[in-house]
């Protein structure tokens, strides 16, 4: 008899795991290596396209640049106008403004000077007939004064 066997050599757990990974790890880097050959064509093939599209672009840029350039002068210009329009229209309300608020200063003034003047003559009358009623009380009151002080004069010389 002999002492090789027929069967085949059983393999330890860890032999099966290490190839499974290496055979995973195989076809992971093929297919990398594929997926960067289809991206490489992917790119070729863009770029070829855009080189062709960038050269029609270049020959239709001149002329819609000049285009853009006429639309965006004429733009500002008439955004210089209408502020040009609208500052004018706000010196004009603003002029109309002062104006209308000097009108009215001056209307304001007088009223107060004729209500002033008023009010002024009113106090001097008012002050007038009270000095001339304060003036008749003291002739008044200096004649009782007189009139009594003779009396007792008299009747102190009498005595």
């Amino acid at each position: 008899m002999s002492n090789n066997s027929t069967k085949p050599e059983e393999k330890g757990f860890f032999e099966k795991v290490k190839e499974t990974i290496e055979s995973l790890w195989d076809d992971t880097t093929e297919e990398a290596e594929e997926l960067k050959d289809k991206a490489g064509d992917t790119i070729d093939h863009l770029k070829d396209k855009v080189a062709g599209k960038k050269a029609a672009a270049t020959k239709k840029a001149t002329p819609v640049k000049a285009e853009a350039s006429h639309k965006a002068s004429a733009t500002a210009t008439k955004v210089k106008s209408a502020a040009n329009d609208v500052k004018d229209k706000a010196k004009t309300a603003t002029t109309t403004a002062k104006k209308s608020a000097g009108e009215a200063k001056d209307k304001v003034v007088s009223k107060a000077k004729t209500a002033t003047t008023t009010a002024k003559k009113s106090a001097t009358e008012a002050k007038d007939k009270v000095a001339s009623k304060a003036k008749s009380a003291t002739i008044t009151a200096k004649k009782s004064v007189a009139a009594h002080s003779t009396a007792a004069k008299k009747a102190v010389s009498a005595k």
